[in-house]
């Protein structure tokens, strides 16, 4: 019986015993690259489903609990300040453990937590539970930039991000829409729970979804080259001004939502409480705007997308200042479309450039993000106490027009090495 010899198999392309050729990254079109989009932009839309889900029923919880106000919002606070804390130590474990598996089980962990604070039966077991939620949350948004970044192909990022803080929108205009409606028909557990479960639904979707990482490389998570790494970050060109971009722009975001709501109110509006919070559905703006500046940044590059789209927020902004109701909308349209656009172009390019850091990069982007929402929108009141919305307004276009400074500038960074 003749014998039948046994010829290793060679990479087209390659020469035997020449190091194998890395596999292809994830290229627009393929079903992995609208699996991987799939996953991202559901894992988005749970995070902030869950994460601002008790927002829109803070009075009722302050009367359910016998809380004030104040300590009421500390529902929705805790879970985002847990959540800037934990982005620099979930980015550290995805570097060592790989971002597939801390994006899986921070989405597994985070929908049990929002399903079981449909049972809490004190407040402080609530805020307890929250703030589990924003730590086990901060597992998806570390890693998922990381990931986005090793596994698809440079000429589809843009476009793979925006689908991505898409999912991001949906999800945080969803989950407080979907918490109001389901507490008016029923009550606030029942609105809770239903988010529990549809957190559970997305964690499943997610790990069916998401292709397998072929890019990635563990990393040592010692103290020496986390130190190492975050120093070759903020000594790099661009990244730190990408980092002063995100603190700009949510600020001013979140300092326009959280103050328009008594501008409306006031004359010569007079609103109600249902028609401001309908405000709110501008967020679909957010979702198309992303996907759209994702595309756009892929065709004439993030430098461009991002000092334009910073001009659209301050166009948006000027137009809040009139006095009809219909030019006020407008406005604040323009301004959510340009700024999820602007998040968009600067938090993809945060990947590109950051390469083989792009989780540690990713977060403190992220940190830098949330510390803008906390710090600007509070200083949003000062200026509404000073100068009522026109002082406010000066405010958050003083925020746009520095980010814009940091866009035009960054037009002219030449690219990363590499």
């Amino acid at each position: 019986m003749p014998r039948t010899s046994t010829v290793p198999l060679v990479p087209a392309g390659s020469a035997a015993g020449a190091p194998p050729v890395p596999p292809a990254r994830l290229e627009a079109g393929t079903p992995a690259f609208r699996r991987a989009n799939l996953a991202l932009f559901v894992g988005g839309f749970a995070t902030f489903a869950m994460l601002y889900a008790t927002q829109p029923i803070l009075p009722l919880l302050a009367g359910e609990f016998a809380v004030s106000p104040a300590r009421a919002s500390l529902s929705v606070s805790a879970g985002t300040g847990a959540l800037a804390l934990a982005l620099i130590p979930a980015s550290i474990l995805s570097d060592r453990y790989g971002r597939s598996r801390v994006m899986n089980i921070a989405l597994a962990l985070a929908a049990v937590l929002a399903l079981a604070a449909a049972f809490v039966t004190d407040f402080d077991q609530l805020l307890v539970l929250r703030a589990l939620l924003g730590l086990a949350l901060a597992g998806l948004p570390a890693a998922a930039m990381a990931w986005l970044g090793e596994e698809i192909a440079p000429n589809a990022q843009g476009r793979a991000m925006g689908l991505y803080i898409a999912g991001n929108a949906l999800g945080g205009m969803s989950g407080r829409f979907l918490a109001a409606l389901l507490t008016d028909f029923a009550s606030w557990r029942i609105a809770l729970g239903v988010l529990g479960v549809l957190g559970v639904a997305a964690a499943l979707a997610f790990w069916r979804c998401l292709p397998a990482s072929r890019h990635f490389s563990a990393r040592p998570a010692t103290p020496r080259r986390i130190l190492r790494d975050v120093v070759t970050i903020y000594c790099d060109a661009g990244l730190p001004w990408l980092f002063t971009t995100a603190f700009l722009i949510m600020g001013a975001f979140v300092g326009l939502y959280n103050y328009l709501g008594f501008r409306l109110q006031a004359a010569p509006f007079g609103l109600g409480q249902t028609a401001v919070g309908a405000i709110f559905l501008l967020y679909l703006l957010g979702t198309f705007a992303s996907a759209w500046a994702g595309q756009l940044a892929d065709r004439i590059g993030r430098r461009n997308v991002l000092w334009i789209m910073t001009v659209v927020m301050a166009a948006g902004l000027l137009l809040t200042v009139s006095e009809h109701l219909a030019v006020v909308i407008a406005g604040v349209g323009v301004f959510t479309f340009g700024y999820f656009a602007t998040h968009t172009a600067a938090s993809s390019w945060v990947g590109k450039r950051a390469q083989e850091r792009r989780a540690l990069a990713a977060a403190l982007y992220l940190c830098s993000y949330y510390f803008g929402s906390s710090v600007l929108g509070t200083v949003g009141g000062f200026a509404w106490s000073a100068g009522q919305w026109p002082g406010t307004v000066a405010m958050l276009l003083g925020c746009t027009l520095l980010a814009l400074a940091v866009a035009l500038w960054l037009r002219r960074l030449p690219p990363a090495k590499g």
